[in-house]
């Protein structure tokens, strides 16, 4: 009976804990959508408000009746300049026009048809070609002829929703210019996205270096080599972010924001390139079968721990300068460790020990200043 009741008590406990976990998920899931949704606002109004000005000015000014084309045009400009270079933008609307433009000319001399549909894409994609396209031009380009010629095929048109567009993707233009969408908001994400994976490529390192694992030793540097992309990508978000802030007049008071944020990409750079060093040595050390002390094991795990929260901030849209206090105890703890027999092991702590000089100059601190906080070796 007792075993009854204890297996039964069990039982409920496992309920109880299931179903707090299931609505912790569930109320986390509610928070992400919600975080997300918030971060997509401003862009939601731009293209809601931006895609009614473009339908007002081809009804009002152009005289048309159903300018379908012009918000299109609109919305999809917009989405396209969101967080991204004004040229792209530029590109999908000389796409949009142009495919317009091709299409109204076909329908309305021959009509529409599978053979028609066939050289109207063709033809399109190839003027884009000719003028300099780039990919999302091109595309755009065949996409608009084919709505033209297959969906609104209406030869009495002429060149009204060629028009449309033009005057969809100009406001569009105007907006993302004056009123740019996330000049910082994307910087900041891709910075800590880089910090996150920073910090996994250096707790898989560790694991591949307690386990003495060759495979995830090799598994450890292409990690570490392909966040090269990433911070390609960061740089072009954060000189954008100064480009769009410096031109719209209603950015201006965030041009400090902004060039904070491109201060992030030197020693994000540096950082990235002392853990591929690192991951290197990893490796080597995993080849030749060198212990690497524990406590080293832990440094990583610990500066990992400290660019995660590094990463957080900036996913909230701070600058990580609350994480100064923990990297200093981290490099006064670095300074205490003993110095390994192995060449291989001493390099993995003076990398990562750069490392911690890299993060410090995330929080606002220069070179010379964050270099004084990491003491030299006992």
């Amino acid at each position: 009976m007792a075993d009854d009741r204890s297996a039964l008590d069990r039982v409920r406990l496992r309920a109880f804990d299931l179903s707090e976990r299931t609505t912790q998920a569930g109320f986390q899931s509610a928070q992400r959508r919600l975080a997300r949704w918030r971060s997509r606002g401003f862009l939601i109004a731009q293209c809601a408000v931006t895609a009614g000005i473009a339908w007002w000015l081809a009804t009002e000014i152009l005289g048309h009746a159903a300018p379908f084309f012009a918000p299109v045009a609109a919305i999809l400009v917009l989405n396209v300049t969101y967080g991204n270079r004004l040229r792209r933008g530029v590109e999908v609307a000389i796409g949009v026009a142009l495919g317009v433009l091709v299409g109204d000319v076909f329908v309305h001399v021959f009509g529409t048809g599978v053979w028609q549909i066939v050289v109207v894409v063709a033809l399109a994609m190839s003027l884009a070609s000719l003028v300099g396209a780039g990919q999302l031009m091109t595309i755009q380009a065949a996409v608009q002829s084919v709505i033209v010629i297959t969906l609104l095929p209406d030869p009495s048109q002429g060149f009204g929703r060629w028009l449309d567009a033009v005057v969809g993707c100009a406001v569009a233009l105007v907006v993302a210019t004056v009123a740019p969408s996330a000049p910082l908001r994307k910087p900041g994400i891709l910075a800590a996205q880089l910090l996150q994976e920073m910090a996994a490529t250096l707790r898989a390192a560790a694991a591949a270096l307690r386990a003495i694992d060759r495979g995830a030793a090799d598994q450890v540097l292409e990690r570490a080599r392909a966040g090269e992309d990433q911070l390609k990508a960061l740089q072009d978000a954060a000189d954008e972010g100064l480009a769009v802030v410096r031109h719209s007049p209603f950015r201006h008071r965030q041009l400090g924001s902004a060039r904070a944020y491109a201060e992030l990409t030197e020693p994000l750079g540096r950082a990235h390139r002392n853990l591929r060093v690192l991951a290197r040595r990893s490796l080597v050390a995993v080849w030749r079968g060198d212990r690497v002390p524990e406590g080293y094991l832990h440094l990583l795990e610990s500066t990992a721990a400290q660019a995660e929260r590094m990463a957080g901030d900036l996913h909230e849209g701070k600058l990580p300068v609350a994480a100064r206090k923990q990297l200093v105890a981290v490099a006064v703890d670095s300074s205490h460790l003993p110095v390994a027999d192995s060449i291989n092991a001493v390099v993995i702590l003076a990398q990562t020990r750069s490392m911690l000089v890299d993060l410090m100059e995330l929080t606002g601190l220069d070179y010379v200043d964050a270099r004084t906080l990491v003491p030299d070796m006992d």
